[in-house]
C-alpha cells in the first residue's frame, strides 16, 4: 500500500457523527473516505464491488449490529481492517468485537490524532485501542484460563500469569514486585510471549488474550 492512500469507510448509524469523521479523516493527504453508511445491511450489499482497506464499524446499530456486520464483512473480505468505534458502557461487546475479527477500538470522543494514530497502526497489521479504553479495560479484566491449548507454542502458566498483568497495565517491575520474582525473570518471560504470539505490543497481547479465552472483560 506504499504510495497509495488508505481508503476508508464509515459505518454508523448516526449522520452527524459520520459526517464529522468524514470530514476530519478528508483533513489528512493519505487518507481516501471512499464511503459511509448508515447500517450494516447498507454496507454489506455495497462491499463486494467497494474498494476498502479501513472500516470504522459502530458497535450498536438497529439491525445488523457491528459485531455480525464484522463477522460477515471479513468472511467477504478476510484482509480488511475494522475499527471498532465505541462510547463508554460498550465494554460486554469488545470480547465478542475481538472474536469476530476487530483490529482497533476507538472512543467516540478519542481527539483526531488518536484516530490517525488507529488507521495508521491497523494498516500496518498491529491492533489498536484508544489510550482511554485500554486504561478502562485492563482495570476491569480478570483472569480466566489457566492454558492456551491448541498452539504449538503455547504459554507456559508463569507466562499466562504474566501476559495477564502486561494486559492490566502493570511495568514488568510492577509485575515482578507482585510475584515475588525478579524484574530480569519478568523480562526474560515477556521476551518469551512476545515471540511465542507474534505480539508487538500491548494492544496486541490484550487482542491475544482475549481471543484465546485467557481474561474476562
Amino acid at each position: 500500500m506504499v504510495g497509495e492512500k488508505v481508503k476508508i469507510v464509515l459505518v454508523d448509524d448516526h449522520t452527524l457523527f459520520r459526517t464529522g469523521l468524514r470530514g476530519l479523516l478528508s483533513q489528512c493527504e493519505s487518507y481516501d473516505v471512499v464511503g459511509d453508511f448508515g447500517s450494516g445491511e447498507e454496507f454489506l450489499a455495497t462491499l463486494p464491488t467497494l474498494a476498502v482497506d479501513v472500516v470504522f464499524m459502530d458497535i450498536s446499530m438497529p439491525g445488523i449490529d457491528g459485531a455480525e456486520t464484522t463477522r460477515r464483512a471479513l468472511m467477504l473480505r478476510p484482509d480488511l481492517k475494522v475499527i471498532t468505534l465505541s462510547m463508554y458502557g460498550d465494554d460486554h461487546y469488545y470480547s465478542l468485537m475481538v472474536e469476530c475479527g476487530a483490529s482497533g477500538f476507538l472512543l467516540k470522543d478519542s481527539d483526531i490524532e488518536e484516530v490517525y494514530s488507529a488507521v495508521d497502526s491497523v494498516v500496518k497489521g498491529d491492533s489498536y485501542f484508544s489510550t482511554a479504553l485500554l486504561g478502562s479495560l485492563t482495570r476491569n479484566m480478570s483472569r480466566l484460563a489457566t492454558t492456551v491449548s491448541g498452539d504449538d507454542d503455547a504459554l507456559s502458566e508463569r507466562e499466562i500469569e504474566i501476559l495477564v498483568e502486561v494486559c492490566r497495565g502493570l511495568s514488568n517491575q510492577e509485575i515482578a514486585d507482585k510475584l515475588f520474582i525478579s524484574k530480569r525473570t519478568v523480562d526474560k518471560h515477556r521476551a518469551n510471549i512476545l515471540e511465542k504470539t507474534g505480539c508487538k505490543n500491548t494492544a496486541n497481547l490484550v487482542v491475544y488474550a482475549i481471543k484465546k479465552h485467557l481474561v474476562e472483560i
